[in-house]
């Protein structure tokens, strides 16, 4: 399977994002069809040290039981460790060219919200872009201002090559509109964790 057919519902969760039990969310959302996960252990409530890399472990081995990919999020101590496929950071997160050299062979993706960001990044080391927000979004604390899918027709148009994943305030009654400017997947936290059917949720992303 290509990159951006992998990306296409991309699962972003911590244990901070529901109040049900990670792992059962992680594998009811596997069941419905995500194609990836992103461990996104960060911000209010959330686990750290030895508590984080245990649920990261447990959410790992699912993702590996049933062949999803499975990325963590802008935590470099936990690549090794859980065996990650990948690494998604953002602005300002650890440069790319810093963790390319240290993890050639692993996947990374890189958040982009403006025309300046995109201009002083290295998009040559990233292998997908995860654009936005492209909608207002609760579930960052500190999300920038919103960009709409006139963003991903723009990525789209400039890199042809690199698989886009819109990112920020998705639901079941938008992602279309992502997916038909232009990008490969769509990234959603909320719209999975606050479902009320996880495989309904999933089916119409």
């Amino acid at each position: 399977m290509t990159l951006s057919k992998q990306l296409r519902k991309y699962f972003v969760m911590g244990s901070q994002d529901t109040d049900r039990d990670p792992e059962a969310v992680l594998e009811e959302a596997i069941e419905a069809g995500i194609t990836a996960f992103q461990y996104r252990e960060k911000g209010t409530g959330s686990l750290e040290g030895e508590a984080k890399h245990e649920l990261g472990w447990k959410l790992r081995s699912l993702c590996r039981e049933k062949g999803i990919l499975f990325i963590v999020n802008d935590d470099l101590d936990m690549v090794e460790p859980l065996d990650a496929d990948g690494i998604h950071v953002g602005q300002e997160d650890i440069g790319v060219e810093v963790i390319r050299s240290q993890f050639p062979d692993k996947i990374l993706g890189l958040s982009v919200s403006t025309e300046q960001e995109v201009i002083q990044s290295s998009l040559e080391k990233v292998d997908y872009l995860g654009a936005g927000p492209i909608f207002q979004t609760s579930t960052k604390e500190d999300a920038k201002p919103v960009v709409g899918t006139v963003w991903i027709k723009q990525l789209r148009e400039a890199y042809p090559d690199l698989p886009i994943v819109g990112i920020g305030g998705i639901n079941t009654e938008n992602a279309l509109l992502v997916v038909e400017a232009g990008a490969a997947g769509v990234a959603v936290v909320s719209a999975i964790t606050h479902a009320e059917s996880i495989a309904e949720a999933v089916k119409r992303l």
